[in-house]
Formats: C-alpha cells, sequence, structure tokens
C-alpha cells in the first residue's frame, strides 16, 4: 500500500517510489552516537550541506541526546543549542525538521524555518505541542517511546499506540495526512524485540501513514557485533535494508552517504527500480 504524501514547507515529500533518507544532525554535547556538535551552528550547517551532497532528503535537527541516563535539557539549553542550527540549515535547500518534545522549541524552530516536528513522546510530553502542529499545519512524526520489555506481542501493542497517537492528534486538528510514525526502535526494548520490530514492520502499514524508522548506530547492533558505537556502519546498513524490505517509508541516517547507497540499492531490488536504472552489464 502506498502512502499519499505531506506537505512539507513550500513542497511535497513522496512516498512509494524510493526511500526517504533523514540526516542526523545532533546539537547535544553528549549524543549515544558521538557525533554531537554541542550547539556548534556553524559545524551544523557544514555537515548539513556534506548530508545534503551525500543523497539526504531532509535534516532533523536535535538538542538533547535520548539515550538511556541521558542528562535533563531544559527549554532554554535546548533552544540555545538547536535555534541557529535551525537558522542556518533553512538556507541550504533541505526540509528541516526539529526534533524536540517541547514545543517551545518547536515553535522557535519554525519561526526559524524549520518545516517539520519529530516528537519522540508521541505528542505527549508537552500539552502544547499538538495545538502547536496543529496551527501550523507542518507534518509531525509520532514514536512509541513506551517500555514494552514485558509486551507478549511489540509490534500489536505498538500499533495499538500509534494508532492511538493518530486518533489524539486528529482530534487536536492535526491533519491525518500530515503524520508520519515511528515503531521506537530501540527506545525501551529488548535486542528481541528491536528485530522483531523490523522483521514485522509491514504490519505497521495498515495505519495508513509512512514509516520512518531509526535504526543508525543504535545499540542492539553494537550487541550484536560487539563494536563501539563508531564502528557500526555496516551493522546499520544491515538493519537499514532489512526496515526497506519491510516497508519503511523513510529512514534516519548519520552516515547519509552510506546509507543513501544502501537505500537505492535495496529500493532497485525491492520497489522495481531496477527497470529505470540503466542497462550497463
Amino acid at each position: 500500500m502506498t502512502v499519499p504524501p505531506i506537505r512539507c514547507g513550500g513542497g511535497v515529500i513522496e512516498f512509494g517510489r524510493r526511500t526517504m533518507i533523514m540526516g542526523i544532525i545532533n546539537m547535544a554535547p553528549d549524543s549515544f552516537a558521538g557525533d554531537g556538535l554541542a550547539g556548534d551552528a556553524e559545524a551544523a550547517e557544514a555537515r548539513g550541506r556534506e548530508m545534503g551532497a551525500a543523497g539526504a532528503d531532509l535534516l532533523d535537527v536535535g538538542g538533547r541526546s535520548t539515550r538511556p541516563r541521558a542528562s535533563p535539557v531544559d527549554v532554554e539549553e535546548e533552544l540555545r543549542r538547536t535555534i541557529p542550527a535551525v537558522r542556518r540549515l533553512a538556507g541550504i535547500g533541505l526540509p528541516v525538521s526539529v526534533d524536540t518534545t517541547y514545543s517551545r522549541v518547536a515553535a522557535a524552530a519554525l519561526d526559524a524555518g524549520a518545516v517539520m516536528v519529530n516528537d519522540v513522546s508521541g505528542l505527549r510530553a508537552d500539552p502544547g505541542m499538538a495545538p502547536l502542529v496543529s496551527r501550523t499545519g507542518v507534518p509531525v512524526v509520532v514514536m512509541d517511546w513506551e517500555d514494552r520489555y514485558l509486551a507478549r506481542d511489540v509490534l500489536h501493542d505498538t500499533a495499538t499506540f500509534l494508532r492511538e497517537r493518530i486518533r489524539a492528534a486528529t482530534a487536536a486538528g492535526i491533519a491525518e495526512t500530515q503524520i508520519v510514525v515511528d515503531p521506537g526502535y530501540g527506545f525501551g526494548l529488548t535486542l528481541a524485540q528491536d528485530f522483531e520490530i523490523l522483521r514485522r514492520l509491514r504490519e505497521l502499514r495498515a495505519l495508513g501513514r509512512p514509516v520512518l524508522i531509526g535504526t543508525s548506530r543504535k545499540g542492539s547492533i553494537g550487541r550484536v557485533l560487539n563494536l563501539p558505537v563508531h564502528d557500526r556502519l555496516e551493522g546499520t546498513a544491515a538493519t537499514v535494508a532489512v526496515a526497506i524490505v519491510n516497508g519503511a517509508d523513510m529512514v534516519r541516517a548519520h552516515d547519509v552517504r552510506a546509507i543513501s547507497r544502501v537505500a537505492r540499492m535495496t529500493d532497485a531490488i525491492v520497489r522495481g527500480l531496477a527497470e529505470r536504472v540503466a542497462d550497463t552489464t
């Protein structure tokens, strides 16, 4: 099932023809992936330009780490880290998403040029977030971040949660056609549950919304391969390929050049894109 496009800024993001690549730009100093820019807006712009040249379709800018036991960040600090970077990135020609659970940060980012909100709390952390998204009409990513260690059927529970969040969002005035869902790979899940989500990802297509997934450099890869966070590219590539085979519309990536190539190759196999590639053999 192909999902309809979402309106984003002055254009649209279409799904189904190929996998969209969301480049990750961490402005926190304690990013789990070890790539945090600690609020350096100039470095963020440089990284964004590199990601655009490497194949990113949009950029996701966040000002705090979501890893377990990360230090909490208040609104003012997140604003300080995030908004100058968003302002600079908005000028490079790619849609910019802001990764935040604070409505004040989201509002400031939208004013600075962002065109999408990525709320890992599923619009639950801040009661002002849903009204903001409704009022501005921007696309929003809603993620399942519930702890599901004891779940008997993790995909069923995740789908149920996301379906409820879609209902809550539309009740708040958000157009359903502007909602993207994220199953929350690596959040409150066991290793087996992470991989079950990958294997059964296509079941989320029943929600009728684009599916975003972020496996990049996650702990599950490190546990299987016994590798540190900076050495998980091949493992990330494997998870991305499986996610695309099983229905992902968009993937988050730190290593955009490599993951863009993985996505292009996988798309050529599973989305029928091979017919559009010149036969050079």
